[in-house]
């Protein structure tokens, strides 16, 4: 076996560390795997240099098409940046920290988080929020161990409006709990009422919804917080946080949990992630939560300090009692958002907001304008929504990539009889001429 090609260690350091082990060959090293468990070869090319591996990386790099005009949402979306939040979350004093294992030690990082939890409960209208959690399905997927704990429940309804993606988390976390997972089908692209009164009884722990949900409606939850809360379950929402700039928040429609994915708040989409997740909920819940929560305090001079208030995590405390099994929550990413809001604050949500939803409405129009393009909502809109094509969706989006539009989120692969719908989202980087084009092509592409 010729080791010089990947391994840093001269051929005679390689024979120090064989005779210190007490083997006389690298095949005897590796005698006890069994053979049809090794690698025949690592068939590893001559090694280069820095800067032919930097090119190297740059030419493959170069094969991902980088020019797409994005109309895809489903959970993930394009948003513009502000400098100030890859300056800033950049710097070393926050790059290189992670977990605060002795946080008291650890200020910066700590007063970061209960920055950010302090964003976090502002926006959706809460009372808590923990320092973050992995990403938005997780975080569904939390909330609702956190409404079995909290009822003493076992049941938990989810509309089939949330993420398929988020209720697939959603059902593998529950899958070994003494739990009952209820799927309602969607009625029109919205919560079927009807199928949800039936469902709720003596043993349902929480009902879950999206706002706005898969389809891009944005449904008036007003009074089902009190629904739920009659048949002694908790109401847990969904939310995409850029919208809330201008709907109302989870607390104020009576939700007891709000989680979701902060992507969307200063973190790019990079093939997926990484992003965070953030929770918050009424303060009746907090020894309920998942992961750690700053809290801010005094220390004996009597300064302004911040400690771990909770940490209900398994490293933490024994196991059996740990309120959850990830242990990651993401704290860069969590600063990028806190960084992202402070940097546009309140009404500059409100108008990145208002600006997401005005040109979704633009192509909304245009869209509708076209022979067999129908508009399936029937409640209003944030800044995506869905449309039925005289076509399967896929062929059609697959003939718009080759002319740089990547149209939407196809529906087919998620929802029975859905082949021919498509979810497009229409974000503020979205230009006037991104919009025609997409119409342009779209119309195009359904004559061929």
């Amino acid at each position: 076996m010729n080791t010089s090609h990947y391994c840093p260690h001269t051929p005679e350091e390689i024979q120090e560390m064989l005779a210190a082990i007490g083997v006389s060959s690298v095949e005897e090293l590796f005698a006890p795997i069994p053979a049809e468990l090794r690698c025949s070869t690592f068939n590893l090319p001559v090694g280069m240099s820095e800067f032919e591996t930097y090119a190297r990386l740059q030419s493959v790099a170069a094969d991902n098409n980088q020019n797409l005009s994005l109309f895809i949402g489903g959970g993930f979306y394009d948003h513009i940046i502000p400098a100030a939040v890859d300056h800033l979350s950049g710097r070393a004093e926050f790059y290189t920290a992670y977990t605060p294992y002795q946080p008291e030690c650890s200020q910066g990082t700590l007063q970061a988080l209960f920055e950010y939890q302090t964003a976090i409960c502002r926006l959706t209208g809460l009372d808590v929020s923990n320092a973050s959690l992995y990403d938005g399905a997780t975080g569904l997927a939390e909330a609702a161990l956190m409404a079995m704990r909290a009822t003493n429940r076992t049941k938990v309804v989810v509309d089939g409006c949330v993420s398929p993606i988020a209720r697939q988390v959603l059902a593998t976390y529950l899958s070994n709990q003494d739990a009952e997972l209820v799927e309602l089908p969607p009625l029109d692209g919205l919560l079927n009422r009807e199928d949800l009164a039936k469902q709720l009884d003596a043993n349902t722990a929480a009902v879950l919804v999206q706002y706005p949900n898969v389809f891009g409606g944005v449904e008036d939850f007003s009074g089902l917080a009190d629904q739920a809360h009659a048949a002694g379950a908790l109401l847990v929402t969904a939310v995409y946080p850029v919208a809330l700039g201008i709907l109302k928040s989870p607390g104020e429609l009576g939700a007891d949990i709000a989680v979701g994915d902060g992507q969307s708040l200063g973190n790019p989409l990079s093939f997926g992630g990484p992003s965070f997740g953030f929770i918050a909920a009424r303060k009746a819940h907090i020894r309920n939560m998942p992961g750690r929560i700053v809290g801010e305090t005094v220390d004996k001079n009597g300064k302004r300090g911040f400690v771990l208030t909770l940490q209900a995590r398994e490293q933490h405390i024994k196991r059996h009692k740990a309120t959850s099994n990830i242990c990651s929550n993401q704290s860069l990413c969590a600063l990028r958002g806190l960084i992202f809001l402070a940097a546009i604050g309140k009404q500059g949500l409100a108008d990145l907001a208002r600006l997401n939803r005005d040109k979704a409405e633009y192509a909304k129009a245009c869209l509708a304008k076209l022979p067999g393009v129908v508009v399936l909502q029937t409640a209003p809109t944030f800044n995506e929504f869905t449309i039925s094509l005289p076509k399967p969706a896929e062929a059609v989006v697959a003939a718009l990539l080759d002319k740089g539009i990547a149209a939407g989120m196809p529906l087919g692969r998620f929802y029975t009889g859905s082949e021919n719908m498509l979810v497009v989202t229409v974000t503020e980087k979205r230009s006037k001429k991104e919009i025609d084009q997409l119409v342009k092509a779209l119309e195009v592409a359904l004559c061929n």
